[in-house]
């Protein structure tokens, strides 16, 4: 009989997450929901006068900042409490509670950004002078006025808003699609037994020893896409059609300057990321050679890419043992990084295991007036050890961002998000490779490693060259038609995988597959994310005079300034090649170090 889940209760206090250090009871909670839900309604009294006088503006900004702050306290709540547990029905309730909080809240303060870009910039320029408080809040407001010249007349914009649903009807469908109508049939396993094929177990079986199982799977799944190919190229070219209709309506050149404005990221960036890596796929085609060597095969086929190189690492261990790996590991971070993250473990700012009902997968989840805390469900496997400083990673960003600036500059980008915890990760394995005695554990953290950088590095950036050809096929006046998007699509696997892989037909009908093509070219920040964490280890590691002190500047800037800008305090410029470089020097060495291994 396998072991049953425990239940809430029967977790050790001491591996939960102490959530009364935000409120130290539901009671309290309450008791604020309800005085917060009867102050929003003030936010209504600067409408019509918001940029009438620089202290109506000053006032408005305060007032604003001060009940953002109290929601999103009750919601940070609400929403850990629910997370724990999600059969718990009482927060379910209080969490529905505080989302209506905040969308009445939005709903009440909606007229302040159109009212505030009636204004010139001038004229707010001259109100920083007549209050000298305003200027702490100058990069918010200028990083408003950038976008006045791409708004439309309120008319206008009232209409683009009340059609946001059904802009967003191509996704949508293409989402219940995929997730819920597309069947796959029975596979037989590395046992000879029917299953189900699907989406959730189709890397598993791309992953499998036998070969006959993977290439079942591979043929039979992008096969089931090609009988769908006209439905779902009607799918993604309607949301490149809305998003290309929308960029040109709001004044940009491209529907990709469109989706890089709001980070202020110059295209340059995106087609410096496409070129570097296209000028260095022998690294890729390095890779798929030692693959093809270690799994002794006369011809490798994209199915073969994913098998693993070496066993799985069965070693267990405890959370104590990932707690001293970890900060071992983390301790060429300097002495404060690792005092304030030994916080995290004594202030209990981490949910350690699994219980009934808790949600599945880990995050890290804090704003300005809460700790950033960690979600787990620690198994003892070295892949939860790497998850548990990924998670550290986040919650230290967030940790200094809210420690060194005021609210309005707390919250950093989604564009840097992930440097910091993959700063933690590649430290963990960098820590872990030069301390083990054990050849097979070595293996099999290279191993990943070199998934990782295949995965992240060429894979996204194929997929951003492919978003950025058929947005542009599009904007100059093509049909993007199935045989157009397959076409397309296989000839960029030709490239990226190179002559020694075979590249199967069926691979034309992947892009079907991809959610990520509707995410608006979100993609190829993977890349940019993984490429300058590569960057900032490096100079760590070898001791760059002043890397360590300026990466935790970085750390510290939260949303002060532009992503590039923050970067480059870390001596990161996303426009040049060097970046990228870090990142695939760093993938050749992994391979390097593992060939040498065997």
């Amino acid at each position: 009989m396998g072991k049953l889940q425990k239940t809430r209760e029967e977790i050790d206090a001491k591996y939960t997450w102490d959530l009364t250090l935000i409120y130290k009871t539901d009671e309290e909670f309450l008791k604020n929901y309800e005085k917060v839900t009867n102050e929003i309604n003030d936010i209504v009294k600067y409408q019509g006068i918001l940029t009438k006088t620089a202290s109506n503006l000053l006032n408005y900004l305060k007032l604003s900042n001060g009940l953002e702050r109290k929601i999103y306290k009750l919601y940070y709540y609400a929403n850990l409490k629910h997370d724990q547990d999600t059969t718990n029905t009482k927060y379910q309730e209080i969490l529905g509670k505080v989302k209506n909080l905040l969308t009445k809240y939005e709903e009440l303060s909606a007229y302040a950004l159109p009212e505030l870009l009636k204004s010139s910039y001038n004229k707010i320029k001259k109100y920083y002078q007549e209050e000298k408080e305003l200027k702490e809040y100058e990069f918010v407001l200028s990083n408003l006025f950038r976008y006045k010249k791409h708004i439309l007349s309120k008319e206008v914009e009232a209409v683009l808003s009340s059609l946001s649903n059904s802009l967003n009807n191509a996704n949508e469908t293409y989402e219940l699609l995929t997730d819920s109508d597309l069947k796959f049939g029975l596979i037989k396993n590395e046992n000879d037994l029917e299953v189900e094929l699907t989406e959730s177990n189709y890397s598993v079986f791309l992953r499998s020893k036998n070969r006959r199982v993977r290439e079942e799977a591979f043929n039979k799944i992008l096969t089931t896409y090609s009988e769908y190919k006209n439905t779902i190229s009607s799918t993604f070219s309607g949301n490149v059609d809305t998003l290309t209709t929308l960029a040109k309506l709001k004044k940009y050149n491209s529907s990709l300057e469109a989706a890089l404005f709001g980070d202020n990221i110059n295209i340059e960036v995106y087609d410096n990321l496409i070129k570097t890596v296209r000028n260095n796929l022998d690294v890729l085609y390095k890779y798929f050679k030692l693959k093809k060597d270690v799994l002794k095969l006369d011809d490798f086929h994209l199915y073969d890419q994913y098998v693993d190189l070496v066993e799985e690492n069965t070693k267990k261990y405890s959370f104590k043992e990932a707690k001293e790996l970890v900060i071992n590991a983390l301790s060429v971070l300097g002495k404060d990084y690792i005092t304030n993250l030994t916080k995290a473990f004594d202030e209990r700012w981490i949910d350690v295991y699994n219980n009934k009902g808790k949600r599945g997968g880990a995050y890290s989840s804090g704003f300005y007036d809460t700790k950033p805390y960690i979600l787990l469900n620690y198994e003892g496997t070295i892949n939860d050890v790497s998850t548990l400083a990924h998670e550290l990673g986040h919650s230290m960003h967030t940790y200094y961002s809210c420690l060194n600036n005021p609210y309005q500059y707390s919250s950093y980008q989604i564009f840097v998000a992930e440097v910091a915890s993959t700063v933690n990760e590649l430290l963990l394995n960098f820590y872990l490779l030069n301390n083990s005695s054990c050849k097979e554990e070595k293996k099999y953290i290279l191993s990943n490693l070199m998934d990782l950088f295949k995965a992240t590095i060429y894979r996204q950036t194929m997929f951003a060259e492919f978003e950025k050809n058929m947005h542009q096929l599009k904007e100059q006046g093509n049909v993007l038609t199935n045989e157009v998007l397959c076409d397309n699509y296989y000839k960029l696997n030709l490239d990226y995988f190179g002559t020694d892989v075979v590249v199967d037909d069926l691979i034309k009908y992947e892009w079907e597959r991809i959610p990520h093509f509707y995410y608006n070219f979100y993609v190829y920040k993977y890349a940019i994310g993984l490429s300058c964490a590569c960057y900032i280890v490096d100079n760590i590691l070898n001791k760059k005079e002043n890397a360590l002190e300026n990466y935790l500047k970085f750390l510290s800037s939260g949303g002060s300034d532009y992503p590039a800008c923050e970067l480059k305090i870390a001596g990161i410029d996303v426009t040049k090649k060097e970046v990228i470089e870090s990142a695939i020097k760093m993938f050749d060495n992994f391979i390097e170090q593992f060939k040498t291994l065997m």
